[in-house]
Parts: structure tokens; C-alpha cells; sequence
């Protein structure tokens, strides 16, 4: 019984901490719609600021803490209020990127800014006072400290929401912005206040549970999904069941820390136990409210066969030209490119064309990875096909939540099934089921083989790199073949209104359950052919944090463009992993960028996307078959010169790179000559006495509705 005292004790202790974080997400979110997955990096910004003016500076605690929650927050809430300001009438899907990309760019500085292989730790308040005594437990000041300032903390908010002005401004603004509008609120301040009280109460958060943990940017930041938890518990609306779900997560891990039994294959579940609870939170709990909300969507472009199979002969000559001109070495950090494309592409079906959000691809790649190490030891082929499958079933159970959660629900649920991966699944040594053994990285790496096709075996690093482009080429086609065809017209329908396709007869279980599946697949395909060129993999290769960059490079290039893949590949492990060995000092700021991306993304700058930008630049070099065959036969020039060691490979690079710049510059002048001289041949004579365009229909409706 006193066992079960003092780990009840430490649980309320823990609750308070998530009690107060969760507090101030759910006040963000009720008051501007947007559900801020940077709020627990918030919490741990505040954290490292807090040590390093502490422990690195020396700065007195009283102090310490003024500068960060009086100081720092508030700053912080109003920067972040005015970052998303302008996404506050956007879509779900751009509050969601703006979020992520926050979360992982607060991660990648503060790992910038604090070196992240040295241990820091912070001491816990009043560490030399006499602890109190409840019966046969005790409780440190620390935690009664937290407890209280989580009592604080829902006292002012209920004073602050239903007493003060600014708070039934708050309450108005959530319930119809334009109507409080109308009546004298002003919603952009509603907006600011709850931003820098979120802020605070993350950064209080953060501080108090900082002495208790491991001061490590990405364990902070994950320790929100606890915080996630109890918000859901509330709805994201209702501050008491916040408080209560915050509770029962706080005891269900420190019951679990005090009674689960000594099992080698029971650690990671303690670990894993939030996200559990989140996803059975997220499944049991009515969310109807996000249902329907704002949405706009960007336009899918449906990609021509003729143009579908040019780029995937484009991808693989590119493949080629990189396993034939780069050494072993080079191969195996380049390489992986279109191995991660292959993974990118697979956000194109699921989230492009179906409109489902997920932030477990990497983790699905994860899966494949493995599965083919497994099944193919020795590289047969079979193995390949195999880790597909098992990746697609593991998309198909995905696929369960997603029948009941959309937007910001299903991107949770999403990120609480990575997390479980990473954190338990992955961890686990063999066991058998039935008989059959099942392994996964076995508390350590699994080696991965070439793949051999009929005794041809691939297990050099520039054969891999070729069959991974190969495969990327092959994955582009067929979703190229999905959107022309009736599944893909469907998953599209399916994005624009689910209840418009059901109304129509569509079968809402079969497609999300095939779309979740196809996509899966397609990232376990990613996952194999990455874990070849690695040769081997662990488990911190395809954990959550991991997989953020992708999903943000994702959807920057465009997540219904068929040159997803591509871009996104060529991204990753083309200028972010050369420029910082070329210039050492960029290191940490390279890690910075696909949040910059995301960033960018969701504040308008590339509004469909930049494959859609680039390839709106190259319109006229393509719909001129000189330029068009120029562009092409420029590189493939250059790369049979350096073949015969005619030139070297910087020459190849950027003699490609000048060229096809130069053609495609020379390819508009001629087209905007052109159509300059051609303003004035009258319109009848269109098509006759100079080339039909594309836009010339466009012009024609709106001259004859205008005339109407």
C-alpha cells in the first residue's frame, strides 16, 4: 500500500506537469483553430533557456525564471501568433505543415544551439528541504511545487475565461469570429493573448518537468504526446476533462514505472503507453467538431502518359549518371536518394490524391526495411515483394482510425502509431507467435542484402542505386496510371467530400483501406531499397523525429505532384548533404531547412507546390520539342565525355546544370517573341494563323461571359 502511495504521489506530480501543458493547447487551439504541434518544443525551448541560464550562465534562479516566463514566453507567444497569422484562414492541412515545421525546426536549433552529446541536467526546487511526509510516503517540494502550480494554473484560467473581458472576448472569438467581430471583440487580440499563454504554460510546463527527465531536445519536445492525450481527453475544448485526462496519463505511467513486471520485451511499452492511450482516446472518443471544417484544395494536376514515362526515363539516366560517375563512398551517402524518393512518392496517392494525412510513412518504410531483411537474408527476390505486402497490411490497419478521424485527428493518430513503433515495437527482440518467429531489429541492427533477380546479383553500391532508380521510375508510372484511371478519379472525390462519396456510392472502407495499403507498400518498397544501400539499419533511422523532414519536403514540392518523389530525394541527399561537406560551418543550419521549407509552404510563398513552380518555368522548353531534346541531350553529352575521362565530374555538373538553365531561358524569350508578335492577329484567325494555346479557351469563355 505504501508502494502504491508514493507511485500514486509521483503520478499526480507528473499529471500536474501535463495537466498545465495540456491546458494551454487546448486554450490555443479553442481560441484559434489551430492545434499546435510545436508546443511541447515550446516547453523545451524554454527548458534549455532556463539550464543555460542557470547552470551554463550562473544567472540566480528568481532571476532565471523572470527572464524566461516574463521575458522569453510572451516574446515567443506573440512571434508565433504573428507566424500564423497568416494561415488563420487556411486549411487544416496548412496549419498542420505550419505546426510541424515549427516543431521540427524549434528541435533542429535547439540541437543547433545546445550540442547534443553532452549530458545536461537541471536540479529539481528546493532540493534541501525537508520532504513532507503523508503517512508512509513522502512528497518533495519539487512535486508539491508542481501540484500547486497546476491548481494555480486552472484557477486563473476559469477566473481569466468567464470574469474578465478578455475572456469572454476569447470565448466569443471560438464560438464565430466574424459575429465577435461585429460586437465590439477584437479576435486578433483574443488570438494574441491565448498564443502567449499557451506559450507560458508550456514553458512552465517545460521547466518543471525538465529536473525529472532527460534534457535532450527531441525527448522534450515527444513528451507532449502525453499532453496530446489529455487534450484529447478533453476534446480539445474542455479544460476539466483536460485536467482529468492528465490525471489518468500521469498514473498510468507511474503505476506502469512501479508494477509492470521486469520483462525484456515490457520497457518499451511504459514508453509507448501515451501514445497507446492517444490512439485509443482518439478511436473511442466522438470528434465530430473538426469534421467538414475548412478546407481548400489545391487543384491535381492529371500527368499525360507521354510526359509520365519522359520523366521516369529522366529518372533513370539520372540513376545511371549517379552510379557511374560517383565512388563507393560517395554512392552510399548519395545513393538513398531515390531510395527516399520512392518513400516521398508514397505521400502522393494517400495524401495528394486521397486528402488522408499521415505521419507514419517513414515508419511504414521502417517495416518494409525490415521485413525484407528478414525474409530475404541472402537478397532473393521474393523478399522484395514480401516486405510490400507486409508494409501494405500495416497500412491497412492504419487505415481502421482513419475511418473515424480526419484532419488534425488523423494526423495524431498517425504520429501516435510512429511513436509506438519507435518506441516499442522496434525495441523488441524475437518472439514467436504460433510458432512463427517474428524479429525486428532485435535490440539492434538487422544487415540488409542486395537483391538478386535469376543469379544476377545486386550488391555493389552502384547497382543498388540503379535498381532503386529503376524502382522509382516503375512507382512513378503507376501512380502516373492511378490518376488517369477510375481509382484515382475516386480518391480524389473522396479528398474534395467524403460524404459526397459515400451519397454517390462510393465505399468509404475499401477505398481508405486500399489507398492506406497502396501507400504503405510504396514506403515499404522505399524502406528496402534504402536498407540495401545502407547495408544495415536501426530503429533511430525511422523513428518519428526522423520522418518529419520528409513529410515537410513533401509537401513544400507539392503532394499531388507525380515529381514528388523526385524533388524529394534529389532534396535530402543532393544540396542538404553536399553543401555541408563542402562548408562544414552550414551544418546545422542545412538541418534547419526542410522546417524553413515547411514554413514557406504554409505562409503562401509556393501556394501548389514547387514541383508545380518549376515546371511552370520549364512550360515553354517542353512544348518545344528543340529546346525539350537540347535539355536532354545536354547531360547525356556531358556524361559520356566524363565517362571516357574527357572531363571531370564538377565540369558534368554544372556544365548540365548552365545548359539546361540556358535552354530554358532561351525557350520563353522565344515564346514571349513570339506571342508578342502575334497580339495582333484577330481571334477568329487563332489557331490559323499562329499556334492554338492551351490558354486560349480560358480567354474565349471569359470574353463570352462577359459579353452576356
Amino acid at each position: 500500500m505504501d508502494q502504491f502511495l508514493a507511485f500514486g504521489i509521483v503520478g499526480l506530480s507528473t499529471a500536474a506537469v501535463y495537466a498545465v501543458i495540456g491546458s494551454g493547447l487546448v486554450l490555443t487551439h479553442t481560441t484559434t483553430g489551430i492545434f499546435n504541434f510545436a508546443h511541447g518544443a515550446a516547453g523545451m525551448m524554454a527548458a534549455f533557456s532556463y539550464w543555460q541560464l542557470t547552470a551554463g550562465w550562473g544567472v540566480p534562479v528568481p532571476i532565471a525564471l523572470a527572464v524566461v516566463l516574463l521575458v522569453l514566453a510572451p516574446l515567443s507567444g506573440l512571434l508565433v501568433e504573428r507566424a500564423l497569422r497568416a494561415v488563420q484562414g487556411l486549411g487544416d492541412a496548412e496549419k498542420l505543415v505550419m505546426t510541424v515545421a515549427l516543431l521540427s525546426g524549434l528541435i533542429a536549433t535547439a540541437r543547433w544551439i545546445w550540442d547534443p552529446m553532452r549530458a545536461r541536467t537541471l536540479p529539481t526546487f528546493f532540493p534541501d528541504a525537508e520532504p513532507l511526509r503523508l503517512g508512509a510516503a513522502t512528497v518533495t517540494w519539487h512535486q508539491a511545487l508542481t501540484m500547486l502550480v497546476a491548481v494555480a494554473v486552472a484557477v486563473a484560467l476559469r477566473v481569466l475565461l468567464f470574469n474578465t473581458r478578455t475572456g469572454a472576448e476569447m470565448r466569443a472569438t471560438v464560438d464565430d469570429r466574424a459575429l465577435a467581430g461585429l460586437t465590439g471583440a477584437d479576435p486578433v487580440r483574443a488570438n494574441r493573448v491565448a498564443w502567449i499563454l499557451g506559450i507560458e504554460l508550456a514553458a512552465v510546463g517545460g521547466i518543471l518537468i525538465a529536473p525529472t527527465v532527460s534534457l535532450d531536445a527531441a525527448t522534450l519536445s515527444l513528451l507532449i504526446v502525453s499532453a496530446y492525450t489529455a487534450a484529447i481527453f478533453g476534446r480539445l475544448r474542455s479544460l476539466p476533462m483536460t485536467f482529468f485526462g492528465a490525471v489518468v496519463v500521469g498514473l498510468m505511467e507511474s503505476y506502469l514505472t512501479g508494477y509492470l513486471p521486469q520483462n525484456e520485451y515490457l520497457p518499451g511499452l511504459r514508453l509507448a503507453a501515451p501514445a497507446l492511450l492517444l490512439l485509443a482516446a482518439l478511436l473511442l472518443f466522438p470528434h465530430g467538431r473538426l469534421r467538414g471544417r475548412d478546407r481548400k484544395l489545391s487543384p491535381v494536376p492529371t500527368p499525360s502518359r507521354s510526359g509520365a514515362v519522359f520523366f521516369a526515363a529522366v529518372i533513370v539516366v539520372l540513376g545511371l549518371m549517379v552510379a557511374t560517375t560517383l565512388g563507393e563512398s560517395d554512392l552510399i551517402a548519395y545513393g538513398p536518394m531515390f531510395a527516399f524518393g520512392v518513400i516521398a512518392l508514397s505521400f502522393v496517392p494517400l495524401s495528394g490524391y486521397a486528402g488522408q494525412i499521415s505521419l507514419a510513412q517513414l515508419s511504414m518504410a521502417g517495416i518494409g526495411a525490415v521485413a525484407y531483411a528478414h525474409l530475404a537474408p541472402d537478397g532473393q527476390w521474393w523478399g522484395l515483394i514480401g516486405a510490400v505486402l507486409i508494409a501494405a497490411i500495416a497500412g491497412a490497419l492504419v487505415a481502421i482510425p482513419a475511418l473515424r478521424l480526419s484532419g488534425v485527428y488523423l494526423a495524431l493518430g498517425t504520429a501516435a502509431f510512429a511513436v509506438i513503433l519507435d518506441r516499442w515495437i522496434f525495441t523488441l527482440p524475437a518472439f514467436e507467435i504460433a510458432g512463427v518467429r517474428i524479429s525486428f531489429f532485435d535490440q539492434g541492427s538487422v544487415e540488409v542484402a542486395g537483391v538478386t533477380f535469376f543469379g544476377l546479383e545486386l550488391d555493389t553500391a552502384a547497382g543498388i542505386t540503379v535498381f532503386a532508380a529503376v524502382c522509382l521510375a516503375v512507382a512513378t508510372l503507376g501512380v502516373a496510371a492511378l490518376r488517369r484511371g477510375r481509382f484515382g478519379r475516386r480518391l480524389i472525390a473522396l479528398r474534395d467530400s467524403e460524404a459526397a462519396y459515400a451519397t454517390l456510392g462510393g465505399n468509404l472502407l475499401l477505398a481508405k483501406v486500399a489507398v492506406f495499403a497502396l501507400s504503405a507498400g510504396l514506403a515499404g518498397l522505399g524502406g528496402a531499397l534504402y536498407g540495401m544501400q545502407m547495408g544495415s539499419v536501426t530503429p533511430e533511422q525511422f523513428n518519428f523525429v526522423a520522418g518529419m523532414p520528409i513529410f515537410l519536403v513533401a509537401v513544400f514540392a507539392g503532394l499531388g505532384a507525380l515529381g514528388n518523389g523526385l524533388f524529394v530525394g534529389v532534396a535530402l541527399y543532393g544540396p542538404l548533404l553536399a553543401v555541408p561537406v563542402l562548408f562544414p560551418s552550414t551544418e546545422n543550419f542545412i538541418h534547419v531547412i526542410p522546417a524553413l521549407a515547411g514554413i514557406a509552404f504554409g505562409g503562401g510563398v509556393v501556394s501548389h507546390g514547387a514541383v508545380a513552380r518549376i515546371r511552370e518555368g520549364f512550360e515553354p522548353a517542353i512544348r518545344n520539342r528543340v529546346a525539350l531534346a537540347t535539355m536532354a541531350g545536354i547531360p547525356v553529352v556531358l556524361w559520356l565525355l566524363r565517362l571516357a575521362g574527357v572531363i571531370d565530374g564538377w565540369i558534368l555538373f554544372w556544365g548540365s546544370a548552365i545548359g539546361v538553365f540556358a535552354v530554358r531561358i532561351w525557350a520563353n524569350n522565344r515564346e514571349q517573341r513570339a506571342a508578342a508578335s502575334e497580339s495582333d492577329v484577330p481571334v477568329e484567325w487563332w489557331g490559323v494563323k499562329r499556334p492554338w494555346r492551351a490558354a486560349d479557351k480560358e480567354v474565349l469563355e471569359h470574353a463570352i461571359t462577359a459579353a452576356r
